[in-house]
């Protein structure tokens, strides 16, 4: 398996490559991953980890594209080619732009090829304000045209990226499995007291907000949101979980100025994440760019808390009317929507039975862990994907997957 990222990191493309490997090596498989040299390693059976050099001075991968990346990439292929000996595995799993070494490796050694498609390379320039020129993003077009090709399976993470794939004549060889397990981790952790962490009053109502910095996640329409929170809900408090240490220092002086009642945690280890859900009233999600779905959309829905979201694809490819509070992209209409749930809890707690009934019916474990093994009975075969008629978690596959 070949992971372009820091794995693992508590961010979420290395949360969804975390919960493939998991439920790859409870169908039976030993996995080979090759990845970048940062990050925090994990201790899961059949699960071998193999890092990339470091190049000098790097201690960080930002989100997104970047020139850091692409030295990472070769030195992360480099890597790869040295492993991916004749013989030695049975297929080469690629995760985001890897895809374009794995379909290469794969025809070298003779093996299939699973793209795992956790976003559109094109759209990435956008979401990253990386670069207008025409000639990267055909560039872009073109390599995720060539890695879609050269796959046996296309896995794609929601039905923005599934209908993509279909476009370009390939929907029959994709299949969607969306990100259920969302940032949930394995934790043994003791209950932590947030409120009391953070200076935050027991009766203050709550609205949380956990995930990255980036533009496209639309901290400014939540900040904009809570100014005009204040205004009807003085006691009331956003507290924000997430990004590196420079984007806090500077939201939280802007906060300040603006007098908004923020409380910044800074980014926090993903097993303390459930105690932050459990210490609010309400979470947000202000998602403003791209179709991807959040990865803690999925984790929001079983949270027992009802969402306050953006009414956008991201977003309502999955939550449905009932599930949320869908509100338009703009400040006064996403502070109406969290008042109301922080004035009536009746309805904070017919919505967030809603969407636990909805994660239970169409984004659970078991629908995941199926998904899986039906693209590896593709990628593989029935026989040799260790599928059994009826649908048993098989216990005997012994194949190596080199994952990328």
């Amino acid at each position: 398996m070949l992971a372009p990222e820091p794995f693992f990191e508590p961010r979420g493309t290395p949360f969804s490559e975390f919960h493939r490997i998991k439920a790859l090596v409870e169908l039976g498989y030993q996995i080979d991953l090759v990845t970048y040299p940062l990050g925090q390693d994990v201790d899961l059976p059949n699960l071998r980890i193999y890092r990339c050099p470091r190049p000098p001075f790097v201690t960080r991968v930002a989100i997104g594209p970047s020139f850091l990346k692409v030295l990472l990439d070769l030195l992360l292929a480099a890597t790869a080619i040295r492993l991916a000996r004749p013989g030695r595995y049975a297929a080469i799993h690629s995760h985001e732009e890897a895809g374009a070494l794995g379909v290469w490796l794969a025809r070298r050694l003779g093996i299939p090829h699973l793209y795992d498609m956790h976003s559109s390379l094109p759209q990435q320039l956008a979401n990253f304000s990386y670069s207008r020129s025409r000639l990267i993003r055909r560039f872009f077009e073109r390599s995720e045209q060539a890695m879609i090709d050269g796959s046996r399976v296309v896995i794609t993470i929601c039905q923005a990226l599934q209908d993509t794939v279909a476009a370009t004549g390939a929907g029959e060889r994709a299949i969607l499995i969306e990100n259920v397990m969302g940032g949930d981790v394995d934790s043994a952790a003791e209950p932590m007291p947030v409120r009391a962490r953070w200076g935050i009053a027991t009766s203050a109502p709550l609205v949380l907000y956990t995930g990255t910095f980036e533009p496209y996640q639309g901290l400014d329409l939540l900040f904009a949101a809570a100014a005009r929170l204040a205004g009807t809900h003085p006691e009331a408090r956003v507290l924000v979980v997430g990004g590196d240490p420079d984007q806090v220092a500077t939201a939280k002086a802007a906060a300040e100025r603006a007098g908004v009642p923020l409380v910044f945690t800074g980014r926090r280890p993903a097993h303390e994440i459930p105690a932050f859900v459990e210490a609010c009233d309400v979470l947000a999600s202000p998602r403003i760019t791209g179709t991807n779905t959040p990865l803690k959309i999925y984790s929001y829905l079983r949270s027992g808390r009802p969402i306050v979201a953006t009414d956008l694809r991201t977003h309502t490819q999955v939550l449905e009317p009932g599930t949320a509070v869908l509100v338009a992209p703009e400040p006064e209409a996403f502070a109406a929507a969290l008042g109301r749930l922080l004035d009536e809890p009746d309805e904070r707690e017919r919505i967030a039975a809603a969407a636990a009934a909805l994660a239970a019916r169409k984004y659970s474990r078991a629908t995941y862990l199926s998904r899986t093994r039906e693209a590896y009975a593709r990628l593989l075969g029935p026989a040799a994907a260790g599928v059994p008629a009826h649908s048993a978690v098989p216990s005997d596959v012994t194949g190596n997957v080199a994952a990328s």
